[in-house]
């Protein structure tokens, strides 16, 4: 942001039926009109911007609940059915040290809006992810979050399988990392800054331990039917949250049996790796098997962390800390926009 700007936050903190968006959407509005993220586009998100318009002009934080009915969206097509909540900050800059931190992602952090609309901290890892009933306190949360490190990505093989999944894998937030022992290919020639590249051994790579703050993913894409044994054979002992391996069939039973057959891993494990990896939607050229692996990475995540959301819910919510406020004068809350919008 230039000095001197400011712009509002919005935030979807609870969905009900069907929504272009979901809970945790957010977007920033600027005074020119100007839009960073989005809340589903549309009438729903003219709406919203025109409620953060508001915000930034009388610098009053307010909540909204739209329902998505013909009556609301019927111009723009938007009859989804569902119903949208949220919450609008008038100035992104007053939670400016909190964001910051978050914005590390170098652990798991887990912030929350209050019901008088402050930010906060949330001490310990118990919580209870989206919006929380409030029952009248001010410091009650009104909702909550956990941002996460990236899930890590690493691709052992620099060739151009690795060349397409990397920047896709990067697009959809994967931190991705590539091993080789061709430092021709490990390199900025190949694949750009974002990208963490290793080159060397292979025996030096494949020791390297795994991440411990964020689960990791691990595919196996190098030159060859021995490389891909290599590799495999090192990394099916460590704690990947998903493990593929590209390859026919024949080529994916053959190594495995041998494994099976040699007692380098028992049934379970070879069980967990993904061979043939990439989902099937009949990709022949490398662009296409490209999507098809970066896809099923986003599916095993989605399930991952959708598994790990199930499990956090049921240990209860933890308490918020203070840390500053999110309007810059007295919060007041809109009155909620029904049925007919």
């Amino acid at each position: 942001m230039a000095a001197g700007e400011t712009a509002a936050l919005g935030i979807i903190t609870d969905v009900r039926g069907s929504s272009p968006q979901k809970r945790g959407a957010k977007a920033v509005f600027f005074a020119d009109g100007r839009i960073i993220g989005t809340m589903g586009g549309g009438c729903l998100e003219a709406e919203i911007q025109e409620r953060a318009r508001r915000a930034l002009l009388n610098g009053r934080a307010e909540t909204f609940d739209l329902v998505l009915d013909h009556d609301f969206g019927w111009d723009d097509g938007l009859i989804c059915g569902g119903r949208v909540s949220g919450v609008i900050l008038p100035d992104i800059r007053a939670g400016e040290s909190l964001w910051r931190e978050l914005a590390r992602r170098d652990v798991k952090r887990t912030w929350a809006v209050t019901s008088d609309f402050r930010i906060c901290g949330l001490d310990g890892t118990r919580h209870v992810p989206g919006t929380q009933n409030v029952p009248g306190s001010d410091s009650a949360c009104l909702y909550t979050e956990t941002v996460t490190p990236p899930f890590a990505l690493w691709i052992a093989g620099a060739g151009h399988i690795a060349q397409a999944v990397a920047p896709m894998a990067l697009a959809v937030d994967f931190e991705v990392t590539v091993f080789d022992d061709r430092a021709a290919l490990a390199s900025r020639s190949c694949f750009a800054s974002p990208v963490h590249l290793r080159s060397g051994g292979w025996d030096e790579l494949l020791a390297q331990p795994l991440p411990e703050e964020r689960p990791a993913f691990g595919l196996i894409v190098t030159r060859g039917h021995r490389h891909d044994a290599l590799v495999l054979r090192q990394w099916i002992g460590k704690p990947f949250a998903f493990l593929g391996m590209i390859g026919s069939r024949r080529k994916a039973r053959t190594i495995l049996d041998h494994f099976l057959a040699e007692g380098i891993a028992g049934e379970e494990a070879l069980k967990s790796v993904s061979s043939p990896v990439g989902l099937d939607i009949g990709a022949i050229s490398v662009p296409e098997i490209a999507v098809s692996i970066v896809a099923q990475l986003i599916e095993k995540r989605a399930a991952y962390v959708a598994e790990s959301q199930s499990d956090s819910a049921g240990r209860g919510a933890a308490a918020c800390s203070r840390r500053g406020s999110l309007s810059s004068s007295p919060a007041s809350r809109a009155d909620a926009i029904g049925a007919s919008g």
